[in-house]
């Protein structure tokens, strides 16, 4: 039976931690559904404990890595969806997109972005995680 779902783990990202795939590709119109990105290096290891900006350059490193398996930018991301946590450190988040975003897109104008607070992560030491949903046509 075809459902228009195809699962996909990009070959250059690092494994995913749990019983998921990195993406999720949707009907002819190329909608991909991106896992949350975690600061995970490709060897599967934690990547900066305790160290937000250190989490926050590896979360956004992994998602360039499965956009461009993909064969697409940031300037493809409609939506993220951003967990954290530590509320305390949305302004930190805040500050280093401010800082990182202009190198990852083209334009001036970012994808919108819906941040939720929660108890924890897969891993006690994650201290976030980036989800998105990317189109290309």
């Amino acid at each position: 039976m075809e459902t228009g779902v195809e699962y996909i783990n990009p070959k250059n990202a690092g494994p995913a931690q749990g019983l998921y795939t990195h993406v999720s590709k949707v009907g002819a119109g190329h909608t991909y559904y991106i896992a949350g990105q975690l600061a995970v290096a490709k060897d599967g290891s934690v990547v900066g404990k305790g160290d937000f900006e250190a989490q926050f350059k590896q979360v956004f490193s992994n998602m360039a890595t499965v956009l461009s398996d993909l064969g697409l930018t940031f300037d493809h991301i409609a939506k993220f969806t951003t967990y954290f946590v530590h509320s305390q450190d949305i302004e930190k988040f805040m500050a280093l997109r401010a800082e990182y975003f202009p190198r990852y897109f083209k334009t001036e104008k970012f994808a919108p972005n819906t941040i939720c607070v929660l108890d924890r992560l897969v891993k006690e030491d994650f201290l976030f995680e980036v989800e998105a949903i990317a189109h290309a046509a």
